[in-house]
């Protein structure tokens, strides 16, 4: 589901829900809410994509997850023999949950680490794969008029695109599934700093989700 403005409503027990869309950028609202929450998947589970997301992805691929929170991405990835997995979250409690749970399934080679997507960790180049599920739409729930988003808006997920963009290694690929249609990502995506090319699927019944494909330094003139 989504609002009028194209950002996302979750189809989720009211005890968790936010009072407002600008909630979800406070860090607090989301430890409270994975203190008390075991699970939740945005835009479906991995079986819905797994079709799409095995076409760029290997067992031999470092992959770097942004915003796991309490979702089972990386259990449906490991299951495909992708064990070179990290993934990040701004919540301690998301971290330290996912740590536990993760030990408890005898995923022990999975690293989980508590980071910020907007100021990465890592050395540039070390990743083949990052992806994110429903993590930058976040960034884009108080954007007003989604035409002409607000300044803060577009600071806050150019500093995520250039994150990513800079830990890919060359020829790297970056996946994003999202609500966000193609006339309202392209925009940043396309943007002239950013050596990518852009491509997308679309996946669901009914409403569709968007799923799209950079590959870094591939881009045409």
């Amino acid at each position: 589901m989504e609002n009028l403005s194209g950002n996302p409503v979750e189809s989720h027990k009211s005890d968790v829900l936010p009072a407002s869309a600008s909630a979800y950028l406070d860090p607090h609202y989301w430890d409270d809410r994975f203190s008390h929450e075991e699970h939740y998947e945005w835009f479906k589970d991995y079986s819905h994509f797994r079709h799409l997301i095995l076409d760029h992805i290997n067992p031999a691929s470092s992959v770097l997850e942004l915003g796991c929170g309490n979702s089972q991405l990386c259990e449906g990835l490991y299951g495909d023999g992708i064990t070179e997995l990290t993934c990040i979250d701004l919540s301690p409690v998301a971290v330290e949950k996912m740590k536990q749970r993760l030990i408890s399934k005898g995923y022990k080679d999975i690293q989980v680490l508590e980071a910020d997507m907007l100021d990465l960790p890592f050395a540039n180049g070390c990743f083949d794969v990052v992806i994110e599920k429903g993590t930058m739409d976040v960034l884009f729930v108080d954007s007003g008029d989604p035409w002409n988003p607000r300044v803060e808006t577009v600071d806050r997920v150019m500093s995520m695109l250039r994150q990513i963009h800079r830990v890919l290694k060359t020829h790297g690929t970056f996946i994003s599934i999202t609500f966000g249609q193609p006339h309202f990502r392209r925009p940043f995506f396309s943007n002239s700093e950013f050596t990518w090319s852009t491509e997308w699927r679309t996946f669901g019944d009914g409403f569709h989700y968007f799923f799209y494909i950079l590959k870094k330094d591939v881009r045409e003139c």
